[in-house]
């Protein structure tokens, strides 16, 4: 469709200033992956999935340079406005990984991406170790140390560990320290280099992803153990839903930022963003459309509960009236995942198999 010239400029000025926070190595093919998925009209429930994920993908690659650019510019110059901006980006990141955290197929499998980004859950509190050893070494670590440390060491839960653990924040190693930056940055970069990987991987994927059936069954597959994980793991557990019934806020994810809610409606977000449109695509095509409305409605019921909720999962679980807040998202989340499992997949003749996350 023909663009005027009024909006090539306004494109243009828009992409000047993403460059001014965004690495020029990833700035380019991010707009050009962006164009490509806007020009190219998905036909197919599977090329609507490709191109939505492929841009999920890309919004973390994006936002993880992000992190590592203002992680380097607060070890640089550290100060509270620096220190605030690194929280922020770190959020910013961490929240996109949770958006696309559903899929669990394809490049993210190799290398252990997933567990990569977010070793979680962490039972044995390995990411605190991880990094109290990282920070013990004789000189600073280098890349390849946090190469070969393993994935406790790689991801999101280390930069939340230096920037919010209470312990460590009273300690002599405290953010500024130079071998704690040190250490920040180089798990910063393997980072941003883990969300690379990624993002390219897949648009290298996609027209095999597109060309073959079984990935349809795999797609909605991931989306039903998406939801149960949010269900059982996120919600579940730390409430205290299951015996021995003790509410636990050390069980949900990003603890120490006090971001469990917010990781949970980020990846609420993120199936209603580029999981639901290929699906109510495809339950349309198959003469579905009773479903595909259902879906629509509960996602946006589910996610509204979700928008109504603070960050943190704390304090709900601190009185009875908060936690029926949380038991209120907690029902919805389990609609949403009976509609799919229940009723949509049955509907449209998918069985799951075995998942590798069965019986974690």
């Amino acid at each position: 469709m023909p663009c005027s010239s009024s909006f090539i400029r306004s494109d243009r000025r828009r992409w000047f200033m993403l460059s001014l926070t965004r690495s020029v190595r990833y700035l380019i093919p991010f707009a050009l992956g962006l164009a490509t998925a806007t020009a190219s009209a998905a036909t197919t429930p599977r090329q609507q999935w490709k191109t939505d994920i492929g841009q999920g993908y890309q919004q973390l690659a994006s936002s993880a340079h992000v992190l590592e650019q203002t992680a380097s510019h607060y070890c640089d110059s550290p100060s509270a406005d620096t220190r605030q901006q690194l929280e922020a980006a770190w959020k910013t990141a961490f929240l996109d990984w949770q958006a696309v955290r559903f899929v669990d197929f394809g490049p993210i499998e190799q290398n252990s991406r997933a567990w990569q980004l977010q070793f979680w859950p962490d039972h044995k509190n390995l990411v605190a170790r991880k990094v109290s050893y990282a920070l013990k070494q004789d000189k600073p670590v280098d890349a390849a140390f946090v190469d070969q440390a393993g994935v406790a060491l790689q991801g999101f839960p280390a930069i939340e560990y230096l920037l919010y653990d209470a312990d460590m924040q009273q300690g002599e190693r405290a953010l500024p320290a130079a071998d704690t930056c040190h250490l920040l940055d180089t798990i910063s970069t393997h980072l941003a280099g883990t969300a690379d990987a990624l993002a390219s991987d897949w648009q290298a994927f996609g027209d095999y992803y597109v060309s073959m059936d079984e990935y349809t069954e795999k797609t909605v597959a991931a989306a039903i153990n998406g939801l149960e994980i949010l269900q059982d793991k996120r919600l579940a557990a730390p409430m205290g839903v299951r015996p021995p019934h003790k509410r636990n806020k050390y069980l949900g994810d990003a603890w120490r930022s006090e971001n469990s809610v917010a990781a949970m409606r980020a990846s609420i977000a993120g199936f209603k963003q580029y999981m639901v449109p290929g699906l109510t695509q495809l339950l349309n095509d198959a003469g579905h459309p009773e479903l595909a409305d259902k879906l629509v409605e509960q996602t946006d019921s589910t996610l509204a509960k979700a928008n109504d909720l603070p960050d943190a999962m704390a304090p709900f679980l601190k009185t009875d009236e908060g936690y029926r807040k949380l038991q209120s998202l907690f029902i919805d989340v389990i609609q949403l995942e009976q509609v799919v499992e229940d009723r949509i997949a049955p509907a449209l003749g998918i069985t799951r198999g075995f998942n590798s996350s069965d019986g974690d």
